[in-house]
């Protein structure tokens, strides 16, 4: 295609990035070591003229509308290559961006400026939008790369190559063109909130007849009596959840007196671990179940409940916990898996 510019040299003034020429083919050759033959998927080391077809590929590509651009980076007081970076144009507006530091250079802070300095060029002279990197979770290196570049952790497409054989997954880190930048208050937190640990909260509440009963839900999704509430959602505090939920699925508001237990839920059933809350719903007539009206979707029909009626009936861990609840409902109850927090942490429960 014509119009297409030549391919340029950028430098920070210590860090250069420029097109290949052919005596740097001999250099990066014999540079190829088992970390780059491992996650770049190669069977071995490529021959060199596996090395002079891909430089030339890659100058066609250029050509073609920077289809991909792929730089030889330079870093000053060293001769010869110390490793590449690329921009690959997936879509419209999106490129993928791909990079390696030969093994004498590593720990020097190398890919990360070299990306930076290609993340500029891509969304300034190739009008991109979007940049992403796709990284496998155990390759600790480049995923750190990737965040200290700029890009979020986006998520995880489970099984999403093939590396070696084996079928992988492979985490995916995105940076938008409008992206605050990174060295700012609102650029940094934003980074590190897609990389920190997240936890499900969830809302359930506690009713209580005047017989010391408690209000269990039958559920259409599984065979256990379930209390009222459920997931909160993003954006949405506990509180707001647990009412919400027990209004769509009940079709009733009521006030909630306070909070009854705080309970950490290991992994379970292909559950991630979360944080539940129960709130006291209060003490009410037994008549209250007139003025309930299950959805007929999730809830099927509501009941009292006494404590030596719910094993059996409950799932392991409302067998373990409620009991204690309903003993002593005017104690702030500190579980973990439905068991008082007392000691040293043991194994999930069965």
């Amino acid at each position: 295609m014509t119009g297409v510019p030549p391919q340029p040299t950028l430098t920070d003034g210590e860090l250069t990035l420029r097109p290949w020429r052919d005596d740097d083919i001999d250099a990066a050759h014999e540079l190829t070591d088992d970390e780059m033959m491992r996650w770049f998927d190669f069977p071995g080391l490529p021959p060199r003229s596996g090395l002079v077809e891909a430089v030339e590929n890659w100058r066609r590509q250029y050509a073609d509308d920077r289809a991909v651009v792929n730089f030889v980076i330079e870093l000053a007081g060293e001769s010869g290559p110390v490793g590449t970076v690329e921009v690959r144009r997936t879509s419209s507006g999106v490129g993928s961006i791909s990079w390696t530091t030969y093994k004498p250079y590593r720990g020097r802070r190398v890919a990360q400026r070299a990306v930076r300095m290609l993340v500029v060029y891509a969304f300034g002279e190739l009008g991109l939008e979007r940049l992403q990197v796709e990284v496998d979770p155990e390759n600790r290196a480049s995923a750190r790369v990737a965040i200290r570049s700029g890009f979020r952790r986006e998520g995880l497409l489970r099984g999403g190559a093939v590396l070696q054989g084996e079928r992988r997954d492979v985490a995916v880190y995105g940076l938008r063109r409008d992206d605050p930048r990174a060295d700012s208050l609102h650029g940094w937190t934003a980074l590190m909130d897609s990389v920190l640990p997240k936890k499900r909260v969830i809302a359930h509440i506690v009713v209580r007849d005047t017989g010391g009963r408690v209000l269990l839900c039958k559920v259409s999704y599984k065979r256990d009596l379930e209390l009222p509430g459920g997931v909160v959602e993003p954006d949405e505090d506990p509180a707001t959840g647990a009412l919400r939920e027990m209004q769509e699925e009940l079709g009733f508001e009521l006030p909630l007196v306070g909070v009854l237990a705080i309970d950490w839920l290991p992994r379970w059933q292909g559950w991630g671990d979360a944080i539940e809350i129960l709130y006291d719903g209060g003490v009410h007539d037994p008549s209250l179940l007139e003025s309930l009206t299950p959805d007929g979707r999730e809830i099927l029909g509501v009941s009292w409940y006494s404590a030596t009626e719910l094993a059996g009936l409950v799932s392991p861990l409302n067998a373990r916990r409620l009991p204690l609840v309903l003993a002593a409902p005017d104690v702030l109850h500190n579980l973990r898996d439905g068991e008082p927090i007392t000691g040293q942490p043991e194994g999930p429960s069965a």
